[in-house]
């Protein structure tokens, strides 16, 4: 499967020279990796919770709860493999910035397309990030790891787009995931390159 940024969406790619700090330290990568998926599979379920009456939205975010969490099963696998401990969840600048920025008014309708347009980037910037270190590491084993789950993180992305066109205008969906875009990218052009950090 190609993934690019023009696939993705993303206005601005990660800097080059993450990848090789975040191998330099791989440890807390796949530490902050592994709260990464908890917060993901936490995410889809808090919106389950929130918006149960919505069919296809509990249809379609219930396996990836159970994905995400297979997901965080496997990095702590990894972590294992090294004997590394989970150590503790680390302070998210990346999501405080991008939820700071996200619209505190508007009706309900605005409120979960500005919820699944936030998963939705995530999972688009996690995504590209598993394509740089599928194709950069020196651990094939990782390699091949990070590849496997740039696939599903894809899937993911689309499936979150997808809810928000069905219950929200198609049309005002695009246009807010343009400024949502364009938000995280001006963030991350000030953001400070993080090897420790997935995002």
């Amino acid at each position: 499967m190609a993934t690019s940024l023009t696939t993705l969406g993303l206005e601005l790619p990660t800097d080059p020279r993450w990848v090789n700090i975040a191998e330099m330290n791989i440890g807390d990568i796949l530490t902050d990796h592994a709260w990464c998926e908890q917060k993901a599979a936490s995410s889809c379920i808090s919106l389950i919770v929130q918006y149960s009456d919505k069919v296809k939205l509990v249809d379609m975010l219930t396996p990836v709860v159970a994905e995400e969490w297979g997901h965080f099963q496997r990095v702590l696998k990894e972590l294992r493999k090294r004997n590394l401990p989970l150590g503790r969840q680390r302070k998210d600048l990346y999501v405080n910035a991008l939820q700071a920025e996200l619209r505190a008014s508007g009706d309900y309708y605005d409120q979960l397309m500005e919820r699944l347009l936030l998963n939705a980037l995530i999972e688009a910037r996690s995504c590209e990030r598993f394509k740089l270190l599928s194709e950069h590491l020196t651990d094939e084993g990782l390699r091949r790891f990070y590849h496997e789950l740039m696939i599903s993180e894809a899937g993911h992305y689309r499936n979150f787009i997808e809810l928000a066109e069905t219950y929200v205008d198609a049309g005002r969906v695009r246009q807010r995931w343009k400024e949502i875009l364009a938000l995280e990218a001006r963030i991350l052009a000030n953001m400070d390159i993080r090897g420790d950090r997935m995002h």
